[in-house]
């Protein structure tokens, strides 16, 4: 994307300091993956080790990078909960978000870099989490639903053909998405408005996670698995739901994207 594209997009909804700019055009893309997430810590105990990527959700940077986002979805995201909501109702923004911007804007303005800087990371996170007797995980769509099956990076068709021997995984509103690549596995996640989209899903072989206020022992017909105990989804059973409880702003949703089952809040 040109600068001036970038710029005539972003114009729409923010202005940039110098600062940003700076930041997005001149410093070094770095700093791409997370891997102190309190869920995919879980994971330890059952040998994986995950890094996740966290773009700006939504349009909340100025680019929609979830393209089927709900307003529920929105009002509910997982960027509020954790380290990403401290201070984010009061103040408005805080560090996380501002790097989950930053994150956004250079995959958008810088794309080839981007990308670069991603699979040096991975490689990086791989041979750390080998080191340490851990199978290695990816989570790209941590707070986002890009379709990563369409980036190209360097001379592979995604960032998944350059890693072969990687488990990725992902949550997913967009329907319909391939499920022949061997090394990616998606969840599809109900919202308040897309019930028949998840139902097609199901049909078509893939789990659907829900949130629930109490995360009951079936739903639309079949056994719900707890989704919290770990974030690694590509070892559910299949033909399941996963049940998340509500987190962050989520826990005031009444959107009905939280599947009320419980006892009224």
């Amino acid at each position: 994307m040109t600068r001036d594209k970038f710029l005539s997009i972003i114009g729409r909804t923010r202005t940039l300091s110098p600062a940003e700019l700076a930041d997005i055009y001149d410093r070094p893309i770095r700093n791409l993956l997370t891997e102190t997430n309190p869920k995919t810590l879980k994971g330890n105990k059952r040998g994986y080790m995950t890094a996740i990527l966290h773009l700006s959700p939504a349009d909340r940077s100025g680019f929609n990078t979830c393209a089927k986002a709900t307003v529920g979805c929105r009002a509910a995201c997982l960027n509020t909960a954790g380290h990403g909501g401290i201070a984010l109702r009061t103040k408005g923004d805080n560090s996380v978000q501002a790097a989950r911007r930053r994150k956004t804007y250079w995959f958008m303005a810088r794309r080839p870099e981007f990308m670069a800087q991603l699979e040096l990371e991975i490689s990086a996170f791989i041979r750390k989490a080998e080191a340490k007797g851990y199978v290695p995980a990816i989570r790209l769509n941590g707070t986002s639903d890009i379709r990563w099956e369409n980036v190209k990076v360097g001379g592979a068709p995604n960032i998944f053909a350059r890693f072969p021997n990687v488990q990725f995984y992902d949550y997913t509103k967009v329907p319909n998405r391939p499920m022949d690549i061997p090394n990616y596995h998606l969840t599809f996640s109900l919202a308040e408005s897309n019930e028949s989209d998840a139902l097609a899903e199901l049909g078509r072989g893939l789990n659907v996670a829900i949130v629930f206020d109490t995360v009951p022992a079936e739903y639309l017909g079949r056994r719900v698995i707890d989704g919290d105990e770990s974030d690694l989804r590509f070892l559910d059973p299949a033909g399941a739901i996963v049940g998340l409880y509500a987190k962050g702003d989520a826990r005031r949703d009444r959107s009905g994207f939280v599947k009320r089952v419980g006892a009224p809040c």
